[in-house]
C-alpha cells in the first residue's frame, strides 16, 4: 500500500468499489466524515476522519464500516476494494457530517476570509492511519473536475503556459453552514463563527438563505448574537426575529443598547414587537417604550441611553478609577457627562481630555463653559449640521430641566451626515 494517497470526492462518488477477487460490489455514493476532536487534543489542526462509506447496490442502500476499504491508485484511477463488509450506524459516532450530502455544493464560510463559498470539490489524503478531510476546493479547477472537463481543459492550456487556477480552504478554516439534514448538529468547532467580527458575520449571515441565516444565528452565544443583530440590515433582522422563539429574541435583546431594540420593534408588527417587551426585563423593557415614545423627527429617537455620568466634585483619579470599574462598552464612552447635585447636565469631557488630565483636578476645574447639548424634542435634522460645526463624536440630549436624558454618537447620524455634503 502507498504511503499516502490524495485524491478528489469527485473521483470516487459513483464509481465501482470491487472485492479483493475484482468482483464489483456495488457504487459509491457518499462519505461519512467524524468532526470530533481527540481527548486532550482540541488545540491541534481539525483533520475529520473518513469513518463509514455509503453504497448502492442495485436499489439498496448500505452504510459500511470504511476501516475495512483501501483506495489505491491504478493507471492513473483510483481503485476502491472492500475486503470485509460490515455495516455501521452513523449514530454511533457523535459528531459526523456526510461530505456530498452536506458540504459538496453547499455554502461554507471561510474563517480567514470572513466570506461565503461554494464548495466545488473535497480534498481527501489516504494514509496508514486512515482517510481524512484536508480541504475544500473553491476553485474554478474545481468546478472543472466535477464536470468532468478539467484534465481536457487543461492540455488544451499547457501550449500557452497557462494554468487553471485553483483555490483550496484548509478544513480548519473553514464552517459549514447549508445543513439539509436535522439530525446534524454544528461542530464543537463551530466557536469559530464567534471569532468573527459581528460586521463580517452579519454580512455572511445576510447572504445565506432564510433557513440556514436562522440556524447559524441560533448557534451564537447571547452576547455574540446580541452584536451581530445590531449590524444586520434591516430586513434580516425582523427575518431572524419572527424565525426564533419569543423567549431566545428577547434574552438577545436585553443585551443590545436600548435605542438599537427601539428602532428594530418599530418595524416590527405591533403584536409581536408587544410580546418582546413582555418577555424582556421590566427595566430593559420599560427603557424601550420610552425611547418608542419618540417620533422619528424628534432626537429623542436616535439617542442612546447607554452613558456615563459623574460629579463635577470627582477628581480625574477617582473618575477613572469609577469607569474601570463599570467597564462601560468603549462605544459608551466617547465622552463623560458631568452633572450637578441636581443632576443637571454641567459639560462633557472627552476621553482623551479626561486622560491627559492632572490626576487630582477636580471635573469642574477642567470642563469647558457653555458645552454643546440638544433638547430631546429637538428636530433631527439640526444634529448634522451640529456635529460638523463642533466635530463632535457624541452629543448630549437633556431635557427642559437640562437632566440627562440620553447621547446621540456620530455613528448613529452618519448616513444623514453624507446626504446633506452630497446635497451641497
Amino acid at each position: 500500500m502507498t504511503s499516502q494517497i490524495t485524491f478528489y470526492l469527485s473521483q470516487i462518488l459513483g464509481n465501482a468499489y470491487i472485492s479483493d477477487d475484482g468482483t464489483v460490489l456495488g457504487k459509491i455514493k457518499d462519505f461519512l466524515i467524524d468532526q470530533s476532536s481527540l481527548p486532550g487534543n482540541e488545540a491541534e489542526p481539525v483533520r475529520p476522519r473518513v469513518v463509514a462509506i455509503k453504497v448502492k447496490r442495485g436499489k439498496e442502500f448500505r452504510v459500511l464500516d470504511f476501516s475495512h476499504f483501501e483506495i489505491k491508485k491504478f493507471k492513473r484511477k483510483l481503485r476502491i476494494t472492500c475486503n470485509e463488509i460490515r455495516d455501521i450506524s452513523p449514530e454511533s459516532f457523535s459528531n459526523c457530517l456526510w461530505l456530498a450530502e452536506n458540504i459538496q455544493d453547499k455554502q461554507i464560510v471561510d474563517i480567514n476570509g470572513r466570506k461565503l463559498v461554494r464548495v466545488n470539490d473535497i480534498r481527501l489524503v489516504m494514509i496508514p492511519s486512515g482517510t481524512y478531510a484536508i480541504a475544500v476546493d473553491v476553485g474554478i479547477d474545481g468546478l472543472l473536475r466535477r464536470i468532468g472537463i478539467g484534465r481536457p481543459i487543461q492540455s488544451m492550456l499547457d501550449p500557452f503556459s497557462i494554468d487553471i487556477p485553483g483555490k483550496f480552504i484548509l478544513w480548519d478554516d473553514i464552517e459549514a453552514v447549508d445543513f439539509t439534514n436535522a439530525s446534524i448538529k454544528l461542530s464543537k468547532s463551530s466557536s469559530r463563527l464567534n471569532t468573527l467580527h459581528p460586521s463580517d458575520l452579519a454580512d455572511i449571515i445576510e447572504d445565506l438563505d432564510k433557513a440556514s441565516r436562522t440556524y447559524v444565528f441560533a448557534s451564537l452565544d447571547e452576547e455574540k448574537a446580541a452584536d451581530v443583530l445590531e449590524e444586520l440590515e434591516p430586513h434580516a433582522q425582523i427575518q431572524i426575529v419572527e424565525s426564533l422563539p419569543v423567549e431566545k429574541v428577547a434574552d438577545v435583546l436585553e443585551l443590545m443598547p436600548a435605542d438599537e431594540v427601539a428602532d428594530l420593534l418599530d418595524v416590527l408588527a405591533e403584536d409581536k414587537a408587544e410580546k418582546l417587551l413582555e418577555e424582556m426585563e421590566k427595566e430593559s423593557s420599560e427603557e424601550v417604550r420610552e425611547l418608542l415614545e419618540y417620533h422619528d423627527k424628534y432626537v429623542g429617537s436616535l439617542m442612546s441611553t447607554d452613558y456615563c455620568t459623574f460629579s463635577e466634585h470627582l477628581t480625574v483619579a477617582e473618575t477613572l478609577e469609577e469607569l474601570r470599574r463599570q467597564q462601560p462598552e468603549p462605544s459608551h464612552i466617547y465622552s463623560i457627562f458631568v452633572t450637578d447635585k441636581n443632576d443637571r447636565f454641567l459639560a462633557a469631557i472627552s476621553l482623551g481630555e479626561l486622560v491627559i488630565a492632572n490626576p487630582a483636578m477636580h471635573l469642574k476645574d477642567i470642563m469647558k463653559k457653555n458645552p454643546v447639548s440638544v433638547f430631546d424634542d429637538d428636530k433631527v435634522d439640526s444634529l448634522a449640521e451640529l456635529v460638523s460645526k463642533y466635530n463632535l463624536l457624541a452629543v448630549p440630549v437633556i431635557n427642559k430641566d437640562r437632566q440627562m436624558e440620553g447621547v446621540v454618537v456620530v455613528e448613529d447620524i452618519v448616513d444623514d451626515l453624507l446626504s446633506k455634503r452630497k446635497t451641497r
